[in-house]
C-alpha cells in the first residue's frame, strides 16, 4: 500500500489517465461546439435583433428602419446593449450547461 492509504498500480493509475484524457478530449469538443454556435436575442418587440457567437464575438445587428427615432437615440442604444447581453447571457448558458455534463454541476467559470 502507497503512503497515505491509497493503492494506485501502475495498470489503475493508467487508465486513470486515459480516462482524465478522454474527458478533456470530450470538454474540448464540446467548447467548440459552442463557441461556433450562434445565439440570437431580440428586445423591444422586435426593433433590435443582435447575433452573437458562442466565442463571445458580435456577428450581426439589425434594427427595423421604422422604429429609428433620430430624436431618441438613446432608447436605440439601450435597446441594442439589451439585445447584445441577452445574446451573451444564452451563450454563456448554453457553455455552462454543456460544460456541466463533464463537471458533475460544480460551477468551473467556463
Amino acid at each position: 500500500m502507497a503512503r497515505g492509504g491509497f493503492n494506485l498500480g501502475g495498470a489503475n493509475m493508467q487508465q486513470l489517465m486515459k480516462e482524465a484524457q478522454r474527458m478533456q478530449d470530450n470538454m474540448a469538443k464540446a467548447k467548440e461546439e459552442v463557441d461556433n454556435s450562434e445565439f440570437e436575442a431580440t428586445v423591444g418587440g422586435g426593433v433590435v435583433k443582435a447575433v452573437v457567437y458562442g466565442r463571445k464575438e458580435l456577428k450581426s445587428i439589425e434594427i427595423n428602419p421604422e422604429c429609428v427615432d433620430p430624436d431618441d437615440v438613446e432608447m436605440l442604444q439601450d435597446l441594442i446593449i439589451g439585445a447584445v447581453n441577452e445574446a451573451l447571457r444564452s451563450a454563456d448558458e448554453a457553455m455552462n450547461t454543456k460544460m456541466a455534463k463533464f463537471t458533475g454541476g460544480m460551477n468551473l467559470g467556463f
